[in-house]
């Protein structure tokens, strides 16, 4: 009994010896844990207070116009011999134009470049308050033509390559329709084109705006009005999660970089001009008037059926801003017997600022475009 009783002793030391040795490896752990989310957190938050200065859109570019409300960007060619017809990019009015040019190794721009292709790009200029009445006329009719003719003009061709993102797609077909005599080729990334299967979260505010009051009471759509809709889109994923991600690579530098470059395009949202906007939101999400045939710009209708230049269409599955089956449909509105629509699972960034659009994407862009810019 008393030797049961020693052996019962001993087994109760050790147990609680092992039992002081688990509690301080815990707790050793627990306090390195603390340490290392500590000095996450700092850097973090260092690196954050300094997102504004990191730099975007580095191609080496010259500025061949600019006016009040835009500047022509020119890039210098990175190949000996370009082909022969030009492009023109037509960028969206939300956000800035540097999306296209992240960074050199996520740059659509520098990639084409790299392909061998001569390339302009409108960069819109943040509009004023005075500005409230500047409407889709003024840019497809007197902005974007003025390009298209200065460029024509420096490269001696009677027709250019008109390439869109987004809004800046559904005004490149908008002007194709206008001045199709000036086009070779149109090229268009997301465009918005039937908003009746738009099923975005975009889509669906839109669909409920009351614009014209809007407009009355506030002109220009101030730019926190704007990233408050992109914010809604995903609410977790934009507010909380992307934060959470950071913290965790906070260690690679790259993925720092790359974050950093899309924060600060993400904030980086400029007003819109009023009218602009009145018509976009109206004619083009409520009224979905681009599809129908029956959107004014200035006295003319725009018909999608009258355009017969070579089309590319490029579309993301997953976008979670302009939906592939509201951008889709422009293949069978054309009338162009040379036309293409190219689907990728990706989004709408990524689209045009990942890795996945360097060597999925881009690749095939370029083929297609090489093939008729001779």
């Amino acid at each position: 009994m008393v030797q049961e009783v020693r052996t019962f002793i001993k087994h109760h030391e050790v147990t609680s010896n092992i039992q002081k040795e688990n509690q301080n490896s815990d707790s050793i752990r627990m306090l390195k844990e603390f340490n290392e989310l500590s000095y996450k957190l700092d850097k973090t938050r260092s690196i954050l207070h300094t997102a504004g200065n990191i730099e975007v859109g580095n191609t080496p570019h010259e500025i061949i116009e600019e006016t009040k409300m835009y500047k022509l960007l020119h890039y210098r060619p990175l190949v000996s011999k370009t082909v022969k017809i030009p492009i023109l990019v037509v960028y969206a009015l939300i956000n800035k134009s540097y999306i296209l040019d992240l960074q050199s190794d996520k740059s659509w721009i520098r990639n084409l470049l790299s392909q061998g292709f001569d390339i302009y790009l409108i960069d819109w200029k943040t509009p004023t308050s005075n500005d409230k009445y500047v409407s889709f006329d003024d840019y497809v009719n007197c902005y974007i033509d003025d390009c298209v003719e200065l460029i024509k003009g420096k490269n001696a061709v009677d027709r250019i390559t008109l390439h869109g993102y987004c809004m800046g797609a559904t005004m490149a077909v908008i002007y194709t329709t206008l001045h199709q005599e000036k086009i070779r080729n149109l090229a268009t990334i997301a465009p918005v084109i039937d908003t009746k299967k738009d099923t975005t979260v975009i889509g669906n505010l839109s669909r409920y705006m009351n614009i014209d009051k809007m407009f009355e009471a506030i002109g220009n759509l101030p730019a926190e009005q704007l990233y408050a809709c992109y914010s809604a889109l995903k609410p977790f994923k934009q507010g909380v999660n992307k934060y959470f991600n950071l913290v965790e690579n906070i260690d690679n530098e790259p993925f720092v970089q790359n974050f950093l470059r899309i924060e600060k395009w993400l904030y980086d949202t400029p007003p819109i001009a009023g009218e602009t906007f009145r018509q976009w939101i109206k004619d083009i999400y409520q009224k979905n008037l681009l599809i129908s045939n029956e959107l004014m710009i200035g006295d003319k209708h725009i018909e999608l059926s009258q355009i017969k230049v070579p089309l590319l269409n490029i579309v993301a599955e997953e976008d979670h801003l302009v939906s592939s089956n509201c951008s889709a449909p422009l293949n069978e509105a054309v009338s162009s017997s040379d036309k293409r629509l190219m689907r990728f699972h990706t989004g709408h960034v990524g689209l045009i600022a990942s890795s996945y659009s360097q060597n999925n994407v881009l690749p095939k862009v370029g083929q297609w475009l090489k093939a008729r810019s001779y």
